[in-house]
């Protein structure tokens, strides 16, 4: 007697637990077509708008001039091959790294609509795409475009090609 009751306990209570996974389950898939719904009802990259017009702060009558040492400043070495641009020289400033091409490609065309003319290229070594900004055959031009461009894109860096 007690095993048929031990027996009727556990079969109550998997019956109980399967109905409440189930019932989870329907509704998280309910909430994942729902997100799936919204994000296809969405444009796939987002429209480029308009710069916030900035009112800049009143500066010191003399503002000392900065530099970057060029020396110092750290570049990576790598050997990257391009898949989508016009060519890269010796130093190349790079603003994103990605592990999927189209997302590489999607941040391709947000720059080259921004007035960039922006490349892709790709490290098989690390398997990562690389966006890249600008290329120059100096190092100085490089770092130069670098702090420039990082007001927009602060984890901008460096790539020698090899």
């Amino acid at each position: 007697m007690k095993k048929t009751l031990f027996v009727c306990a556990t079969l109550m209570a998997a019956v109980a637990f399967v109905s409440c996974s189930s019932s989870k389950e329907s509704a998280y898939r309910k909430a994942y077509e729902k997100a799936k719904a919204q994000e296809q009802s969405q444009p796939q990259y987002p429209t480029a708008q308009q710069a916030p017009v900035v009112t800049p702060l009143e500066q010191p009558a003399q503002q000392p001039s900065y530099q970057t040492p060029t020396e110092n400043v750290s570049v990576r070495s790598e050997n990257v091959s391009v898949i989508s641009g016009k060519g890269l020289k010796a130093y190349s400033v790079v603003v994103g790294s990605f592990g999927v091409r189209s997302n590489a490609e999607g941040l391709q065309n947000t720059l080259n609509r921004a007035g960039y003319d922006a490349q892709v290229a790709y490290n098989a070594e690390r398997n990562m795409y690389r966006v890249i900004v600008s290329t120059f055959d100096n190092k100085e031009s490089a770092v130069q475009s670098r702090n420039s461009i990082r007001s927009t894109y602060p984890d901008a860096w460096l790539l020698y090609r090899q």
